[in-house]
Parts: C-alpha cells; sequence; structure tokens
C-alpha cells in the first residue's frame, strides 16, 4: 500500500479472487469530505457501489426543546462552507411557520448574500477539491499535465493561490453585508437585522468587480458575458481549442480522459426546488429534468427511507414526519444518510439541476440524448460562476437604502414550515414543527443526502452509487477515475448526516 497524503485516499482490496473483488477507497476529502466507497469488482469494472458516510453529529436531535429562535444559531454550524445556506434555508422554514414573507430589501440581501457564498464554493470546489487530481504523476506525459501542475498542484499551484487571494477579499463583501461569516446571525424573522447605505452598496460593486476580474484573467479568459451566452457544444468546443483560461484546460484534460461519458447513472432526474427569491420572484425556477422532459418539484412527495442507515425506522416517511434515532449495530446498515426520495425515485441535485431546470441551453444540449456526467457538472458549476456576478449588480440596483430592511415579528407559537434554498452542491430542505412556543421537531435534507444516499427499501442505489457502476476502477488512473465521478458530486459530509 503507497502511503497516503493529506490530499490522498485509502486503496484497500480484499483477498478475494480476483473477478470477485470488493475494494474500498477512502476518506474522500479535501476540503471536506470525509466519504468512503466500496466498489465491488467484475474484473476491473465497478458492479456494485456502496457509499458511506461514516460520522453521526445529531443536529436534529439537538433543536427539539428549544425556543424557534436558537435554529438560527445551530443550523449555520452544521457546515463553514455553506453556513448561509443553513441560514437560510432555516429562516425560510421558522418564517412559512409564521406565516411571514420578509420585506423587499431583506430578500435582495439574503440572494447577494447566497450567491456570494456559492459563487465562492464553486471555485474552491474547482481550484481546490477537483482539479489538483489532474496534477497526479499518474497523468505524467498527458499533453495538458504539465500545465496542470503548475496550476493546480496541491499547495503550490499558481491557480489555487492565486484564488485564494482573490477569495479573501469576495468574502469581504460577505463581512460588509453580514456583519461576519461564517455563521453570521443577520438573517432573522422578516428580512435582515442589518441594514445597507449606498456607500456600503458601491463598496459591493467594487468588490463583485475585483473577483470579475479573477474570473475574465484567470479562469475564462474571456468576458463573463461571452461564457453566459454559450448555448451549445459547438460553443464549448470552439473555446476548449482556442482558450487559454484554467476552464479551457479543464476542457481538454476531460476530453482527453472522456469525462463526459463517466458517471452517467440510468433514469437519471436531476431536480431543483429553486433559486434565490426576491421580490419578483425566484432567479432559477423550481423544477425536475430528466431525459422525459421537464416535470415539477413537490417537496411534499419527498420521503426519507432508512432501510440501509444506521438509524431505526418506521418505513419510509416525509422529512415532516421523520425521525433520527441512531441504531449503530444495524446489520442492513451502511451509512449514517438516509435515502431521500421523490415521488418514490431517486434525484441528483446541484448546478447541472439547476442550470437545466432553468433551461440553460448549453446544459440542455449537454443533456440530450445523453446522461448526467462528470464534465457536464463541472461545466455547470462555471456556468453559474459566469451568471452570478451579473445577477447579484441586478440584486443590488434593486435595494432601497430608504426602505426597512426588516419586518420585526413574533417568534412563532404554533405552526409548520418548510424552507427550501439551493446552495452550491444542490437543494437543501429544513423542516420545522412548532408547538408551545417550542421546537417539536427539526428535520433537515441537505445535498449530499441526495446525491450520495444508500439504498432505499426497494433495493435502488442513490444517484453517486448508480454513477460509479461501470466506472473503471483498476490501477492508479483507475482509482483517479473513481475518485472524479466523487468529487463532481462534491462530497460535504458533514452536512449529511444529522
Amino acid at each position: 500500500m503507497k502511503p497516503r497524503d493529506a490530499f490522498d485516499f485509502t486503496y484497500l482490496s480484499s483477498t478475494e479472487p480476483p473477478m470477485t473483488r470488493r475494494i474500498e477507497i477512502g476518506p474522500i476529502n479535501r476540503v471536506e469530505g470525509d466519504v468512503q466507497v466500496a466498489l465491488d469488482l467484475d474484473g476491473s469494472v465497478v458492479r456494485r457501489a456502496e457509499v458511506s458516510a461514516g460520522l453521526y453529529r445529531g443536529f436534529e436531535q439537538m433543536l427539539p426543546g428549544r425556543s424557534p429562535g436558537d435554529a438560527l444559531v445551530y443550523t449555520p454550524r452544521i457546515c463553514g462552507i455553506c453556513s448561509i445556506s443553513q441560514s437560510l434555508a432555516c429562516v425560510a422554514a421558522l418564517e412559512a411557520a409564521a406565516n411571514l414573507r420578509p420585506v423587499p430589501n431583506g430578500l435582495e440581501i439574503r440572494r447577494i448574500l447566497h450567491g456570494a457564498e456559492n459563487l465562492a464554493d464553486h471555485l474552491s470546489h474547482f481550484y481546490l477539491f477537483f482539479m489538483p487530481d489532474f496534477a497526479r504523476d499518474a497523468y505524467a506525459g498527458r499533453p495538458w499535465h504539465i500545465q496542470a501542475v503548475r496550476r493546480f498542484k496541491s499547495s503550490v499551484g499558481e491557480g489555487g493561490r492565486g484564488w485564494l487571494a482573490a477569495r479573501a477579499q469576495w468574502l469581504h463583501m460577505v463581512g460588509m453585508l453580514a456583519g461576519h461569516w461564517p455563521h453570521t446571525l443577520v438573517f432573522q424573522l422578516g428580512g435582515v437585522s442589518r441594514a445597507v447605505d449606498k456607500t456600503e452598496i458601491q463598496k459591493a460593486r467594487g468588490l463583485i468587480a475585483g473577483l470579475r476580474r479573477f474570473l475574465e484573467r484567470e479562469l475564462f479568459a474571456l468576458p463573463l458575458e461571452q461564457v453566459a451566452a454559450w448555448r451549445c457544444r459547438a460553443d464549448l468546443e470552439g473555446y476548449r481549442w482556442r482558450g487559454q483560461g484554467d476552464f479551457a484546460l479543464f476542457l481538454q484534460a476531460a476530453a482527453d480522459l472522456d469525462l463526459a461519458a463517466t458517471g452517467g447513472w440510468p433514469e437519471w432526474r436531476l431536480g431543483s426546488g429553486g433559486a434565490y427569491p426576491g421580490s419578483e420572484g425566484v432567479a432559477w425556477p423550481a423544477g425536475v429534468w430528466s431525459g422525459a422532459g421537464a416535470a415539477p418539484f413537490d417537496p411534499d412527495a419527498i420521503v426519507e427511507s432508512t432501510a440501509h442507515a444506521w438509524l431505526a425506522g418506521e418505513g419510509d416517511l416525509p422529512p415532516a414526519r421523520g425521525l433520527t434515532r441512531p441504531d449503530a449495530d444495524k446489520a442492513e446498515g451502511y451509512t449514517w444518510s438516509k435515502a431521500p426520495r421523490l415521488n418514490g425515485r431517486p434525484l441528483e441535485v446541484g448546478a447541472l439541476a439547476r442550470q437545466a431546470v432553468a433551461g440553460q441551453p448549453l446544459i440542455r444540449d449537454l443533456l440530450a440524448g445523453g446522461a448526467p456526467s462528470v464534465a457536464a457538472r463541472i461545466v455547470a458549476r462555471m456556468m453559474e460562476v459566469a451568471q452570478l456576478p451579473g445577477l447579484m449588480l441586478q440584486w443590488l440596483d434593486r435595494i432601497d437604502p430608504e426602505a426597512p430592511f426588516i419586518q420585526h415579528h413574533d417568534w412563532p407559537v404554533e405552526g409548520r414550515g418548510v424552507g427550501l434554498v439551493e446552495a452550491a452542491r444542490g437543494g437543501l430542505g429544513h423542516w420545522v414543527a412548532i408547538e408551545a412556543g417550542k421546537i417539536a421537531a427539526y428535520q433537515i435534507v441537505a445535498p449530499t443526502t441526495w446525491n450520495f444516499s444508500p439504498r432505499d427499501g426497494q433495493g435502488v442505489p442513490g444517484p453517486l452509487e448508480q454513477a460509479l457502476e461501470g466506472v473503471e476502477a483498476e490501477g492508479e488512473t483507475g482509482r483517479l477515475r473513481v475518485q472524479q465521478v466523487v468529487r463532481a458530486f462534491d462530497p460535504c459530509m458533514v452536512c449529511t448526516v444529522h
């Protein structure tokens, strides 16, 4: 077994006969992760995958019996990477329970901050989590490898160091508008607790302009409007051949490694609960997209199975009636994660889902006649990176510094609510029940709970488990291929398990 550094993964093989081997890869992490994958191989090909989240944290059990306002303190601490997403899902659920709509200024500040965090997450995933694998020695001799080492080698790559410097400046805007990051308390019932003046709006514009310079100089080497206007594979291919940015380097490596044909799953479905609500509606709509076309996204059609989780269960339950009761000795369990299903079927969430549901032409073209892939998932994230700065400027224009930023409201005494938001990794939902002024029940379904779910009670694997089937996993490049499929979904196991 070769030594593992902080940015590698363990590779364990059994002593079973070569045609029936089981291997385990994990923990797969870099920014966040800690996911374990067990693969049953037929020769060198994955025939069955089991994805395991090995960390139990119990956030859903911390909240019952507490004041509703306590949830706004606890839930952001589920994750330091997407704490704004957790905060927004929480405050949306509490507002639904109180039958309260926030004021327009509050909505605009919320989605500006949410867009800033999601954009930072997309770029951190690209520069720090996904792309360093292309600098591995296993790819030496590939036409793009020398450039990948220069730009993305862990800890020393120019691209990663450049992004970290840009990220520090970018998060100044979050601190300015939210007081601090992560785990801000600026999101309160009815809006936000901090007003923004004209000077701060102008400073935010300057910070957006600064990030735009980084994106147009290093990531795309093109104006953002030109990237956002891509409509078909031919546009992407033309950029791959002529482009000079880091994204062009990804496309060159992805084409060489055939990542557009890797990581699909049969009968795929992509779903979004709708992203960035404002006073005029959501920026990207809710819905489900599949090879059969569009369908509505109905939160009431979500159930969770605990059949293969280390959790006691009473059949498939909707989150509003869900239970989180550990059963670490459960024989059928292999993960702490539940298995959410929409209308009884698995669902993939994330940027690819949002862009497909919203009708982005390039993403629809990549999915036409095919399936989701490693390459398509990264392309979709980069399309959001190209779109968000312009959207955020529009949202800044909608702020009226003379109008209220919050409509003060008492905490609900009785009620139930659902809060749905789109984190960078995909759909996040919080379900709350309040009785006699206290939280009676709280349940969370996170993006990684959807994508990294285990088998359900009918034995149907989750999206990642299906996407790993058929992957060549032999040798160093095979293990890297498995890792690329996992990383393209962007695991965040601390959000998955509660």
